[in-house]
């Protein structure tokens, strides 16, 4: 079965500078980059816009034989995984070091995958490097892109080639028209044994999936499709989702990527939090995979059968979930008890709204009266000697609701101004548990009668 997004693996020997390029791609320092070999010991995995397709971007530990070593032996089982699953695979050599024993050796494992591979050379911002490059082709994968990623050279023919790639494997950029807006896919999203299947077979009101006291039970993702008060609904369940570092080799590491790639197909994300363990540090990292999808979220903290005083508790608890995700004021709170089933209608009720307001489409002359008094009720901060100045306001798309301000230079807006105009712009309109997707873009200045479209 084909991916929802295709998966792109960077793979090659040990410090030729895959995180260095994942980095660069996903316009984030998110991988470690270090001179020292080894350094990204897990699969690290990220969204990527890939020339206008969008991607996840997974990060590998460098490729190597003959490690017995626990640890070594670990990584080279992230790598295979990696490879396994990947739909196109970035083979980096450094162009500047030239050929070592080890990168026959990755090419030999690369050419048995069978996967579609870009060849790439790296660090070709030197005359060593140019001086290096005919020899490349003895890999035989033909002539490399040459790229630098520190510097970022070769980038956009890299972006381009994979594009191409891509499109030849069916994969093409999602259209509004397809979204179906019949049925609310809600993903149930938490570490491990907080109550994901439980929650699922409540709602389901018999025991469609394993329960178990055993963290890990669900592998996979599990999706079942049902309906309530007329309105259809698909709830996937998935694998409980640890810290990167915690994550360990094998299927657990495989049903950690299953759990992400159902946040790409859901509309609403349930992030599940027991409340007998309070907050953790994890399920903010979870709450953050959620919001850079552009997904509704909801927080559900469970097992409140364990609470003392219902009342005073949850007051305790809302206080303590909005400080720990000041990212997400808009996100509802449903205190949920799986045993006893209290308010698990309202986890179906609340996923019809927010999948509602997911396709909330704005009119165009009431946007840009918004924007005009928003801008004017408080003036964005100048920038250096520079003033921002807003031209326009459109809404481009739903699911999730996304906005385009065109302004003059959108490096003079800054984040305290950005959040305060969608700070603006959800109290005007709730948007009711969705994220919104803001973009400043100062290209062009749209014509009144585009604005008006």
């Amino acid at each position: 079965m084909q991916h929802i997004l295709p998966i792109i693996a960077i793979v090659g020997r040990p410090n030729v500078g895959k995180s260095s390029l994942f980095n660069r791609l996903i316009r984030r320092r998110i991988a470690i980059e270090s001179d020292i070999a080894g350094t990204t010991r897990d699969r690290i995995y990220h969204h990527a816009d890939i020339d206008g397709l969008p991607a996840v971007l997974v990060d590998t530990g460098g490729l190597e034989y003959g490690k017995k070593e626990n640890i070594e032996a670990d990584i080279q089982t992230q790598v295979h995984l990696a490879i396994a699953e990947a739909d196109l695979i970035f083979f980096v050599t450094d162009a500047k070091e030239g050929l070592t024993i080890s990168d026959y050796d990755a090419a030999d494992k690369l050419r048995r995958s069978g996967k579609n591979i870009l060849f790439i050379a790296n660090k070709c911002d030197s005359q060593e490097a140019q001086n290096n490059l005919p020899e490349m082709s003895k890999l035989g994968f033909g002539e490399p892109i040459q790229i630098s990623a520190y510097h970022r050279i070769g980038l956009e023919e890299l972006l381009e080639n994979a594009a191409e790639t891509l499109k030849k494997l069916g994969f093409k950029k999602p259209e509004q028209s397809f979204i179906k807006t019949d049925v609310t896919s809600i993903c149930f999203l938490g570490k491990p044994n907080v109550g994901k299947s439980s929650l699922v077979n409540a709602i389901l009101g018999k025991p469609k999936v394993i329960v178990s006291e055993i963290p890990g039970t669900t592998r996979d993702a599990i999706d079942t499709e049902i309906t309530w008060k007329e309105k259809h609904f698909n709830l996937i369940d998935t694998a409980g989702l640890r810290r990167r570092g915690r994550i360990e080799r094998g299927l657990e590491k495989l049903s950690s990527f299953r759990a992400l790639e159902a946040i790409e197909r859901c509309d609403v994300v349930c992030l599940i939090i027991d409340y007998s363990e309070g907050v953790k540090k994890q399920d903010q990292h979870i709450a953050s995979y959620a919001l850079e999808a552009g997904k509704g979220i909801m927080l559900i903290m469970n097992k409140i059968d364990l609470m003392g005083n219902r009342e005073d508790d949850e007051m305790k608890m809302i206080n303590t979930l909005r400080r720990k995700f000041e990212f997400l004021p808009w996100a509802p709170v449903i205190f949920t008890s799986a045993l006893d089933k209290t308010n698990i209608d309202k986890i179906l009720e609340l996923a019809a709204t927010i999948h509602a307001e997911r396709f909330t489409q704005l009119d165009a002359d009431e946007l840009q009266g918004f924007m005009k008094e928003t801008v004017y009720k408080h003036l964005p901060p100048p920038s250096g000697t520079r003033l921002p100045k807003f031209y326009s306001l459109e809404q481009t798309g739903v699911n999730p609701p996304t906005f385009i301000y065109w302004v003059n230079d959108a490096d003079t807006i800054h984040f305290s101004y950005r959040r305060y105009l969608e700070n603006e712009l959800r109290k005007r309109w709730p948007f009711t548990g969705t994220a919104l997707k803001i973009i400043f873009d100062s290209k062009k200045r749209p014509s009144s009668n585009k604005r008006r479209s």
